[in-house]
């Protein structure tokens, strides 16, 4: 393939970049039992047609959004439904989070071994109108409610409102008792940093990250036979593999232990991998729920059967590329993530626009996206270069460089 396109450099001169060519990726079979779970937390697709204020009002493309999940299941990979990466809390209200879930359980129902969890939070409780704890549990039990009537599973997504009126770790820990004690069946609690989340700073009753760990492990431990696992997104693996190696031993889904979700977009390939440190073998690795497992999925998918087929070598030699374009894609501020996400899933065909919910196409540069590209194409993630040419051409063209 010799495929070229002008793109400016950082001086803003414009020079010739030619294209490498989409990878050969050989991606796991749907419902391929794999040597991790993984799941990928999925996007959404905004409708670019409807009549809306966008900053203040959210319409989805119910087709394409479902598409896209149909499109990881069929790559072995599980979604993680609603999280932070669909905008959850950030243009994406709980009504059509709510309706999202349900059109995912229900499109899942028809793909054999498909795996879905799906955010539970307080986010239709805003912060400021939540007087104390009790409002808190009231919030995650309306939406727990929801979402379990549609016979999903859950995530136990962080709260901003909990953030607001705890006073210091007995707060969480009376919140998430209450909340454990009644889910149907084990759950993944979500740990979002502050960079992902401003409003989050302080999760667990502490700024110190080792302080806020023993909160949150003292938590499991108490009910770990209601906890599948802990995603945490704090972009720190030393912290990350800390937490993993005292997840309690028994408990979990499986009865074999707590697993760690890593939710690190930094340091992934290191931490899924693993290091066999631990006497317990839910210590020795993280599991994945990822934000950018949703921009890398053909990578993904290959480098897990890779690593199931015990070819550690070639798992880490497809992921290696992806790294920096993860941490390109996830740079300070790490909350405009997301558009990087919807960027590769509009060079790639997933979508026919690069629209987003709540505007939010519009939090990162030019500069940032043409940086993306050349990534993107380093590590053979473009899968038709011609097509994301011609739209890389377009985004050049609004921003006036044709």
């Amino acid at each position: 393939m010799s495929l070229t396109i002008m793109l400016p450099g950082s001086d803003g001169a414009l020079g010739p970049y030619r294209l490498r060519g989409p990878g050969a990726f050989l991606p796991a079979a749907p419902g391929m039992p794999l040597a991790r779970i993984a799941y990928s937390a999925a996007h959404v697709v905004a409708d670019p047609r409807a009549a809306i204020d966008p900053w203040l009002e959210c319409a989805l493309d119910w087709d394409a959004t479902i598409a896209y999940r149909l499109h990881l299941w069929r790559l072995g990979l599980g979604v993680a439904e609603a999280m932070d990466t669909a905008q959850r809390g950030m243009g994406l209200d709980w009504p059509t989070s709510l309706e999202l879930i349900g059109r995912s359980i229900d499109a899942a129902r028809g793909v054999p071994g498909a795996r879905l969890a799906s955010g539970c939070g307080t986010d239709h409780l805003a912060p400021a109108d939540a007087r104390g704890v009790d409002d808190v549990i009231r919030a995650y039990e309306e939406q727990m409610a929801a979402i379990e009537k549609l016979g999903g599973r859950l995530i136990v997504m962080a709260s901003r409102a909990l953030v607001r009126v705890a006073r210091g770790p007995a707060d969480y820990e009376r919140v998430y008792d209450r909340i454990l004690s009644q889910a149907r069946e084990p759950v993944i609690l979500h740990w979002l940093g502050e960079m992902f989340d401003p409003a989050l700073a302080g999760y667990w009753g502490s700024g110190d990250a080792m302080r806020a760990m023993d909160t949150a492990l003292g938590v499991i431990a108490a009910h770990a036979a209601k906890v599948d696992g802990i995603k945490i997104s704090l972009l720190d693996k030393g912290k990350e593999i800390a937490m993993r190696r005292r997840l309690p031993a028994t408990g979990g889904s499986d009865g074999r232990g707590v697993r760690m979700y890593t939710g690190d977009d930094f340091d992934y390939a290191e931490l899924i991998a693993g290091d066999g440190v631990g006497e317990a073998p839910n210590r020795h690795h993280s599991d994945a729920l990822l934000g950018i497992f949703d921009a890398i999925a053909p990578a993904a998918s290959a480098a897990l059967a890779a690593l199931t087929a015990g070819d550690r070598d070639r798992f880490h030699a497809i992921l290696a590329p992806t790294v920096p374009l993860s941490r390109h894609v996830f740079r300070a501020p790490t909350r405009f993530y997301k558009t990087g996400v919807v960027f590769m899933a509009w060079l790639n065909g997933h979508q026919s626009h690069f629209t987003m919910v709540g505007g939010q196409q519009s939090t990162r540069s030019l500069v940032h996206f043409v940086e993306l590209f050349r990534l993107a194409d380093a590590a053979g993630l473009l899968a038709d270069p011609e097509r994301a040419a011609r739209r890389m051409r377009t985004l050049l063209a609004l921003h006036g460089i044709e």
